[in-house]
This record gives C-alpha cells, sequence and structure tokens, in this order.
C-alpha cells in the first residue's frame, strides 16, 4: 500500500490523527461557511502556509503540492474569471487551494493506518444499519491509494510515448484502462489470498 506519511517528531506529527481530522472537517466547514471575501481566503491560504513548517515540511513540499493542483486551480480560476469575476476567482480557486493543501498535509503528517483507526470509530454507530466500518475504511484505504498509483501509470505512459517518439492523445485512456484494470486484478487477488475477499 502507498503510503503519502513522512515520517518526523514535529507538532503536526504527534497530535492524534482524530484531532487532526476534526482539524480538517472544521477547515473544510469554515472555508463552506464564512463569507466568500478575499480577506477570508488570503488569510485561509497565509495560515495554510504557516501549518506546513509546523507540519515539518519544506516551502518546497508546499510548492510541490501547489504544481500537483495547478490544473484544477487554472481551470477554475479562468472559468470563474470569465464567466463570474476576478474576485471570485481568486475566491474560489482559494478556498480549494487551501483546503486541498491543508488535507495533503494531514495525510503527510498521519499514518494511514491511525487515519483508518478514526474512519473505523467513527463509523462504528452505523453498524445497526448495516453499515460494516472495517469495509468502508479499506475501501477509502483502496481509493486513496490508487490515486498516486494511477499517477503513475500516467508518468510510465508518457515516458514510453517519447522514448518512441509518439503522442496518441485521448487513445492513451485505451492502455492507462488496461495498466488500471491490471492493478485492480492484481490487489484483488492479493485480498482474496489474505482472506480479506
Amino acid at each position: 500500500m502507498i503510503s503519502l506519511y513522512r515520517p518526523g517528531t514535529s507538532v503536526l506529527h504527534r497530535l492524534p490523527a482524530g484531532m487532526k481530522l476534526a482539524g480538517l472537517v472544521l477547515c473544510a466547514l469554515g472555508l463552506t461557511l464564512l463569507p466568500p471575501q478575499p480577506v477570508v481566503v488570503s488569510v485561509a491560504l497565509a495560515a495554510t502556509v504557516v501549518l506546513y513548517p509546523l507540519g515539518g515540511q519544506s516551502p518546497r513540499t508546499l510548492l510541490v503540492e501547489l504544481w500537483r493542483l495547478r490544473w484544477i486551480l487554472l481551470v477554475l480560476g479562468v472559468m470563474l474569471a470569465v464567466f463570474v469575476s476576478p474576485i471570485a476567482a481568486w475566491v474560489g480557486a482559494g478556498r480549494v487551494a487551501a483546503l486541498l493543501l491543508v488535507a495533503a498535509l494531514v495525510t503527510m503528517t498521519t499514518r494511514m493506518s491511525d487515519l483508518l483507526d478514526v474512519l473505523q470509530t467513527v463509523l462504528r454507530p452505523l453498524r445497526r444499519w448495516g453499515v460494516d466500518p472495517e469495509v468502508v475504511a479499506l475501501t477509502l484505504s483502496l481509493t486513496l491509494t490508487m490515486v498516486p498509483v494511477v499517477a503513475a501509470f500516467v508518468h510510465r505512459l508518457r515516458e514510453a510515448e517519447r522514448a518512441r517518439g509518439v503522442r496518441l492523445g485521448p487513445r492513451a485512456a485505451v492502455p492507462l484502462l488496461v495498466l488500471t484494470l491490471r492493478h485492480a486484478d492484481r490487489v484483488g487477488d492479493a485480498l482474496a489470498a489474505r482472506g480479506v475477499a
């Protein structure tokens, strides 16, 4: 299982996983419910920038995370700027950037197993309505770990395109789908071998 966790001894590393998840939820609620003002978004982004050193992460890590979000933020910002206003673009893109950067920081400073334990604890009261907390936690874990796996497949396909001097364009979706399905089969076989599926 691929984990985004980076070992460390920072303040955020030492906080309980439940507290960090609660903070992430509060951050999401705050960004959603607070007035859509540029000042509010600017303060949220500044606070996010301050959190990264508290989590033992370098400024370079923050820049790398921003770079990963570039297309989401660019498309969102341009659409809002064109169809609403530049202020709406700053507010909308800034909210998304702040929330995703905080979420990335939580995953960098918290072990996946700790996050899943908290999730199972939160979902335990739903067991009486037929919800299996372990299955939900495993599903979420597999979903989260698939994101970097698929990203690695895309990178591999781009490298193959460059090596062969071809450009597949939309047709690259076919080999990507094949690689993803093969990986899903291997994960399914591994789960079955361990008696999980």
